[in-house]
This record gives C-alpha cells, structure tokens and sequence, in this order.
C-alpha cells in the first residue's frame, strides 16, 4: 500500500515538474524610445530591476535612438553589465536605429538582435555647438577615449572590434544584415515572438553578474511587457532638444504676450506650463546656462522694440542674440554627445527659424496690439460712444448694462424704461454712467435728460 502511494506521488510530481518550469521561464520586454537622457538612466534601471525581482530568464529592451549623452550612456552600460538577468538590445522597429549613444549600450548588452530594416553605428562623440553656430568636434584625446572605450565594449564580447572602432573614425554605419555578416549582432529578427525562436539556446556573449555566460532559454516563454508609464511618455518627448527649445520660446511668448495683455490670464498660464516643460526637458539632455541668459536678453530686447519702437534697432539686436543663444544653449561644457550630426543641423534650422519668426512678431503684431491699446486709452469717453451691449438690469431710468463682456452703470436717455435683454447703444458718458438709448432708435429725436 505504501509502496503504491509513493509510486502515485512520483508520478504526479514528474507531471508537475514541467509545468512547474514553464511558469518559471519568463521574459520581460521594455521599450526605450527617443533622446538617452540623464531620465533615459532611470528607465532602463527600473526596467532591470523588475526582470531581477521575477528571476526572469531575460529582459528584451526595443531600443530606437538617434543617441544622447555620453555620461547617460556610460551609466546604462554599467548597469547592464552589473544585471543578474540577461539584457537583450533589441533594435526595434523597421526603420529604428541604435545610433551613437545607442551603439555603445548594444554592445554593452548581452546579446544584440535588429529587425529589419534597422541601422546601428555612427557614434563619433562631438561637444555640442559653437557661439558661431558650428558643431564643435571633440579633441583627440575624448575621441581616443571613445575608441577604446568601444573597442574594449565589442573585445569584451567577441564582437567585430574592427567594425566598432570605424563607428568613431569613419562615422560608419551598417544595416542589420551588414550587421549580422560581420559579427556585431547575433540575431535578425521580425518582432519579439521572433526574437524568442531565434535565440533560444544561444549562449549569451558576456557573463550574467554571479554567472558565467549563460544559455538563453526562451522558446515559448511567458513574455511580460512593461508598458511605460504616463511620466515616461511626457518625458521622452520634451528630452527631444528640438522640442524642449520649441517649448521653451513658446513659454517666454507666452508670458509676454500675457503680461502685455493683462485680464485674460491664459496666454500666460499656458506659457508657465510650456516654460517649465522645456527647461525640464533640456535639463535632462542638458544645456549651458549662458545660452539660457542670452535667449532671455533677446526676450528683453524683443520687448523693448514693442514697448518703445526703435524703427528695428532692438529686433535686430534680438534676433542676434536670440540666435547666438540658441547654438550656445546645446554647448555644455565639458560634457560629450554622442548623437548624429544631423541632430545638430535640424537644430540649426529650428533656432534661425525660430529666431526671425519671433523678431517678426514682435516688431509687427506685438507693437500693433500695444500701439492699439494706447489708442484706445487717449480717447478717453469716446470710446465708448456707438458701442452697443444688452441691459441685465432693467434701466427705469438707471440700470446695469453689459458692453464689451464688462459691466456699466447706464441711464436711459429718454428717460422710458428698458426691460431686460433689450440692445441698446451709448450715445453719451457722464462720468462712469453710460447714455443708452434702444439700439436702432435715434436720439436726436428725443428729450435731454
């Protein structure tokens, strides 16, 4: 009888045992979008953290970047290196890359697998722009740092450190079937149900910490996505440096067009939000202070062509310093980018453009509104004459009246009572008392009061 009841238990527990480990084998897969970022850190750290805390057998991170800053990078390939789970780099989708910055964090990873479609490469480190609006190139002894750096990265994993090496000195970049041909990437593949076929019992390229290197086990794994979260998406669309300038000279027109136009209180709550989100944006991708202050000078002087006219003097002299501050403003000093070169010429564009729109703007439409509004103020009672609003307390003879979206005292001319919703039209001002009579009668032909 005993024997039977273990011979049961047995049975039972090899039946379990698979299924037990299917459960077990999950993947995690996370998406990392846009800019690298000093927030691009954070991401990638908690992405890791939760595949570490389920035990997962790896983490697949999509990765699309045109690169970012070199100090983020660094960070995110130390924490690969240091992960207790397998990184796959994931370049995805068709048409993505992994560029600059990118690079380096692939061939940091554990493995490296590219859709279709894809290119990676071109990682030449570069020091942002110059007062004069060019890019400014890094010295040797950086861009020697980089080649080393990069080569020790493919070395380290027996990946093609030749090929890494002319991704610095000939801003090289391949496709992933080059990719795949000369030994950077191990896998192409369609998506992730793909991926997963495709590189199941591959061994990964560099020790799991507390490992050796490690065979990935991933054919019909449970895959678990981690979707980014709300912060995340606000996030990787302000750290874009093209939008972040955008926001940025939105907020300050903003501001001003509603500090001009006081009573509204729109144009300027909405420029406080566009402000603050633009200089959140460019402190994660970083920025020099100076170009900062220079932009506000041309703020000022833009402000002052409007307020005093100078027949262009200060809209020139805004528009300068407007442009100087924008190249200046990508010109962290000391800090290195890695992102193409073509990043920096969108720029270019966006700052000249933007520069002359807003001197536009401000020698025309700002000074015609202000000059407008002065004229109003100098005529005084007359300006009101011919304006025509509804009663919404009955005049008998004296009322409320409402003209303009604002509230008046009035008095009938004629002296008759005019009922509620009635349109009437001023026709005198007696101190802060508006003269109506029924719009469409004449008052001429009617008593004095």
């Amino acid at each position: 009888m005993r024997f039977k009841t273990a011979l049961i238990v047995l049975i039972l527990f090899a039946m379990l045992l698979p299924t037990a480990h299917a459960q077990g084998n999950t993947v995690y897969v996370a998406k990392i979008d846009g800019m690298i970022t000093g927030y691009t850190v954070d991401q990638f750290d908690r992405y890791i953290t939760e595949a570490e805390k389920a035990n997962a057998s790896a983490i697949i991170i999509e990765l699309n970047t045109p690169g970012g800053r070199a100090d983020a990078m660094q960070e995110i390939v130390m924490r690969i290196q240091n992960a207790k789970v397998p990184v796959i780099i994931y370049v995805y989708p068709s048409g993505g890359m992994a560029a600059s910055a990118g690079t380096y964090i692939a061939l940091g990873s554990h493995l490296i697998a590219m859709a279709p479609g894809t290119v990676i490469g071109a990682c030449r480190p570069i020091l942002g722009y110059g007062a004069n609006g060019s890019i400014v190139e890094a010295p040797p002894k950086i861009v020697n740092f980089y080649i080393a750096y990069l080569r020790e990265l493919a070395e380290m994993s027996g990946r093609n450190a030749t090929l890494a090496e002319q991704f610095i000195t000939e801003d090289r970049s391949v496709t992933s079937q080059e990719a795949l041909k000369y030994g950077v990437i191990k896998v192409i593949a369609t998506n992730v149900n793909d991926l997963l076929q495709k590189a199941d019992g591959m061994e990964t390229k560099v020790p799991v910490k507390g490992r050796e290197k490690v065979v990935l086990h991933l054919r019909d794994a449970r895959v678990v996505y981690l979707e980014p979260s709300f912060k995340d998406t606000v996030i990787r669309y302000i750290t874009d440096p093209t939008i972040a300038y955008v926001l940025l000279n939105l907020g300050f027109i903003g501001l001003i067009f509603g500090f001009l136009t006081p009573g509204w209180h729109v144009p300027e709550t909405i420029g406080a939000i566009m402000l603050v989100l633009g200089l959140i944006g460019l402190g994660y991708f970083g920025y020099s202070s100076a170009g900062l202050l220079l932009i506000a000078l041309a703020i000022i002087f833009f402000i002052a062509e409007a307020l005093t006219p100078t027949f262009g003097l200060f809209t020139v002299a805004g528009t300068i310093t407007f442009i100087l501050g924008g190249t200046m403003l990508f010109g962290k000093g000391g800090d290195e980018y890695l992102v193409s070169d073509a990043l920096y010429e969108t720029l270019r564009i966006v700052i000249i453009v933007t520069a002359i729109l807003l001197g536009l703007f401000f020698a025309f439409g700002v000074t015609t509104v202000i000059k407008d509004r002065k004229r109003k103020a100098q005529t005084g009672r007359e300006e009101m004459l011919g304006e025509v609003g509804r009663v919404v307390q009955e005049l008998n003879p004296e009322g409320m009246v409402k003209i303009r979206g604002e509230l008046w005292k009035a008095e009938s001319k004629t002296g008759k009572p005019i009922r509620v919703g009635e349109r009437v039209r001023v026709v005198n001002v007696r101190g802060l008392t508006l003269i109506v009579v029924r719009e469409g009668e004449n008052p001429d032909d009617e008593r004095e009061v």
